[in-house]
């Protein structure tokens, strides 16, 4: 069963991919949801005029998360957190990397980090993706926090 998703849908494609599913899971789940749309030959015919019409605001916003990117990479990310020797007393997640991030004046959600559970002192690399074509590796350190 051939879809064209509405909206990034995890695991499966980004907003305006044509896709295809299980009918199962297109039928029960993406469109119902509101996820995707079927991919009729005049819904395809539509979406590629879309496409078109977006390809020069896309450019721009690519621009744009390159910039955020280049801005991330500088930045020298700790975070402090309690500890008893290495081992976190909790952990960190996604949320305090971007809680983090927000400190530092770039605001990213949480979704689009990817870094897991950590539960140690050191130093760590995330994930974060800014665009679908501009995903980035962002250098980060969990330091004991000093009594």
């Amino acid at each position: 069963m051939e879809l064209i998703l509405k909206q990034d849908v995890q695991n499966l494609g980004f907003k305006d991919d044509v896709v295809s599913v299980k009918p199962g899971y297109g039928r029960n789940f993406l469109i119902p949801q509101g996820f995707a749309t079927l991919a009729t030959p005049s819904a395809k015919k539509v979406l590629a005029e879309n496409l078109k019409q977006k390809a020069h605001k896309e450019a721009k916003v690519v621009a744009d998360a390159k910039a955020i990117a280049e801005a991330l990479k500088a930045l020298d990310i700790k975070i402090t957190a309690k500890a008893g020797g290495e081992k976190l007393f909790g952990s960190v997640t996604n949320a305090d990397i971007a809680e983090v991030l927000e400190k530092n004046g770039q605001s990213i959600d949480k979704k689009f980090i990817t870094s897991g559970i950590v539960k140690r002192t050191g130093k760590y690399s995330a994930s974060v993706r800014l665009h679908r074509d501009v995903i980035i590796d962002l250098a980060y350190e969990i330091v004991a926090e000093q009594a």
